[in-house]
């Protein structure tokens, strides 16, 4: 009997310090006026501080109530020890059960308006597939929120083709992304946009993976080889790291 107690203890404690190893354990499980949220506080947090924040909008297939699924790759190299070092934020992944609308931009405003420390002029967002789309719908309810946003393989839902309006944000600061052999949400208008940003020289630009299909939502971070950028006027920041530029981006006063 003593010996099934101590060998249930060790299964125990195993399962405990593999909890703690998770790498999503920096993302906060709580629900927000009913919605589903994952919140990472800035590494190393001081109140006397101003922090950026990240929206990260997960796509089709983290939809759902669990408060687990809407954690991506792109999340994951987020909470990476050096780059959280190297770009303190906080970053709010809330989770939908259908397409991203402007009841949720509402709430996830709510939830950052209640955060500590939060620099407002500096209020970023990113998201692939449907996040990507979402990214697009967010930034034209309300283009003056947000400093700057990354729609990645958004722009191509087939039910949803002329839902964007440049004009609407072409003052924003966009990073797209997305592979030019995506058969679900195919790159055809994205580059639309891109060619009407040209017209009213936006600030977009667009980084293409050649023969990427549509997971591309690993590369907007971490770069890769096969990325070629193109801009749609001299107004665009040509920095090449992600992040970087990301921060750089600051809300037109």
């Amino acid at each position: 009997m003593l010996k099934r107690i101590v060998f249930v203890g060790l299964l125990l404690g195993a399962a405990a310090a593999n909890a703690a190893q998770r790498w999503d354990a920096p993302y906060e499980p709580q629900v927000f006026q009913g919605m589903p949220c994952r919140v990472m506080k800035p590494l190393g947090f001081d109140a006397n501080q101003s922090y950026p924040v990240i929206v990260s909008l997960h796509g089709a297939g983290g939809k759902g109530t669990n408060n687990d699924k809407q954690l991506k790759d792109w999340n994951r190299q987020l909470v990476e020890q050096q780059r959280r070092k190297d770009f303190p934020c906080y970053v709010v992944a809330p989770q939908a059960a259908g397409l991203w609308n402007a009841e949720h931009l509402g709430k996830i405003k709510a939830l950052i308006n209640g955060l500590p420390s939060v620099d407002m002029d500096r209020i970023y967002i990113m998201g692939h597939s449907m996040g990507g789309h979402g990214t697009y719908i967010f930034i034209q309810l309300d283009p003056g929120y947000f400093a700057a946003a990354a729609p990645s393989a958004g722009s191509g839902l087939k039910t949803t083709e002329d839902f964007i309006e440049p004009a609407k944000i072409k003052d924003l600061p966009i990073w797209a992304f997305h592979g030019d052999r995506d058969g679900v949400c195919p790159i055809a208008r994205d580059l639309e946009v891109l060619a009407e940003m040209k017209k009213l020289s936006g600030r977009m630009k667009l980084t293409t993976w050649a023969g990427d299909r549509h997971a591309v939502s690993g590369k907007m971070i971490v770069n890769a080889d096969n990325g070629t950028t193109e801009f749609s006027s001299d107004r665009c920041d040509r920095e090449p790291d992600f992040m970087t530029w990301l921060f750089k981006q600051k809300r037109s006063q």
